[in-house]
Order: structure tokens, then sequence, then C-alpha cells
């Protein structure tokens, strides 16, 4: 069984390009693959590998000034859910693009897995998915607002046309492990919410520790790697991934007219030009030839 690890830290991380190197040699070495993000905020990504690989990399990230309390869950998988390793330098570890975020300053208060549904049962209450529309898709928390974005730094800008709805309510936000939450729930407070929530761990935590017979939780949870998707006790939830879209798809939905392995789904069926089906053919001629990763 190897070890799967989502990990993320908000904290001054001076010239990350200059850490890009010793990081990659820290994961080679350690057998570890996957994708680590790092940024002038800090470092954010998933990664797996032998249990002790993994806390070696851990290690290694929590031995630099100012990260020893870099937050990390864990959960397993049969079969390495990644092909190789890759860390990226960029100029945020989560994409928000709103200047003056920061959430190492300030983010919103971390609500347990124990006492989310008490939290958001509450009439007072709005909660709001924070996550993308394709991964609010095939799962989500009952009663929450999907502000249908297609990507995070859509966020504020529907924030901003909606706050109006939320008037004299207090707000609680969820993501898939928590690291959205940190800079949403900052952008919030900056812009004059009273009082902001976060799920303490994300969507994944509360999964793990919540029993399925209490869980408010519906469907399953989009993950960035090759099982697509977890759902209660983090046991796979079953859904392919369309390699041309990027998107979640539910096994049924590869017996429709629109799906071609590697090339199209009903999702992006008119999304493509002919020369990009094109490209996504022979790309997966190459994954069936074992001549390239496809995940």
């Amino acid at each position: 069984m190897l070890t799967v690890a989502a990990l993320y830290h908000f904290a001054p991380l001076p010239d990350p390009a200059a850490r890009r190197g010793p990081l990659l040699a820290a994961c080679a070495a350690a057998g570890v693959r996957g994708t680590l993000i790092l940024a002038a905020e800090g470092v954010n990504g998933t990664i797996a590998g032998p249990p002790d690989g993994i806390a070696a990399v851990l290690a290694h990230l929590r031995g630099r000034p100012g990260f020893a309390a870099l937050r990390c869950k864990e959960s397993g998988a049969d079969a390495m859910p990644f092909g190789r390793m890759k860390v990226r330098v960029k100029a945020e570890i989560v994409t928000m693009g709103q200047p003056g975020v920061d959430p190492a300053a300030r983010a919103g208060a971390r609500v347990a897995p124990a006492d989310w549904n008490a939290l958001i049962s509450a009439p007072d209450v709005a909660v709001i998915d924070t996550r993308n529309d394709y991964e609010v898709a095939i799962g989500t928390f009952r009663g929450a607002v999907d502000p249908g974005t297609r990507s995070f730094r859509d966020f504020p800008a529907w924030w901003r046309a909606n706050a109006g709805r939320f008037a004299g309510q207090r707000i609680a936000m969820f993501c898939t492990g928590g690291i959205r939450c940190e800079k949403s729930t900052n952008f919030l407070l900056a812009e004059g919410v009273p009082e902001v929530f976060h799920l303490d761990g994300g969507v994944l935590k509360y999964l793990e520790d919540v029993p399925e017979g209490d869980s408010l939780w519906d469907g399953a949870c989009f993950v960035f790697d090759r099982r697509v998707s977890l759902t209660h006790g983090l046991a796979p939830g079953g859904h392919l991934l369309c390699h041309a879209c990027r998107r979640p798809l539910a096994p049924a939905h590869t017996a429709r007219p629109e799906y071609e392995e590697g090339v199209a789904c009903h999702l992006c069926a008119d999304d493509y030009t002919d020369a990009d089906r094109a490209r996504f053919r022979e790309r997966q001629r190459q994954v069936a030839r074992g001549e390239l990763f496809s995940g």
C-alpha cells in the first residue's frame, strides 16, 4: 500500500526557484511522485510513495524555517497514482489572483469535521462550495451553494456579484483539502463579512472522520490524481477521467455516443477543433502502446 499525501502551508518562502532543485532531488531519493507547487507564499501539492519516502519528503519540507506546521492529509492507494515527479514554481500556490490576500495573517475559524454538521444545519448559516463546477458536479454537501465557477480565479467576482444574497448570515466554506478556504475566507473577511468559517482538513478529512450514516455529504469528492474520486472512508469513488477536458465521468458515461477514450466525452464534445481531436487520438495511441503515461 502506498501513501498519498495532500499537503499545503502558507508561510514566506524566499526565492522559491532556488528550492525547486533540492526538493526535486529529495523526492527522487525517496521514491516519491506527484506534483508540488512552490511560491513566495508557501507550498502546495499532492505526492505519493512508500510511507517512509513520504515521511522523508515531509521532513524535508518541514525543515524550512516557518514550515514546521505544514498541513498534510494522508490516504492510501493500491497503485501509484502519478506518472512522475513535478516541482513547479508559480506566483501563487493556489491561484486566486487577488492582491493583498494573505491567509498567513488571517483566515476564517476552523471547524472540526465532528462539529461541521451542526454548523451547516443552523438556519443562519450559508454554506458555500469553493471548488470548481466539475468537482461540485459529482458531490457536495446538502444545501450548499454552488458558485458555478470554472476556476478559483472566478470566485472573487462571483462573491462581489452575489454578496447581497448572504446579508446577515454567517458563512461556512469548504473545499477538497482546505487550501482554497484559507484564501477565500481571508478574502471574505477583507470584504467585511463578520463571521466566516471553514471545514478543517476539507472534504477529505470529513469523509475520513464522519461515519457515512451521520454524513451530510452526497456523492464523491474529486481528487487530482489517477484515483479521480473518493467517497466515505476515503474509498475509491469509481469515477473515470476524460483525458481531453480533465473532468470526471461516471462509468455509465463511457457508454454515451460522444465518448471516445482519451479523445472526447459528452461534457467536451463541442469544445475542441478537429486538429485538437487528432492530437488527442495520437496521444491515446501512445498511451495504448505504453509510450506515455495517461495520468
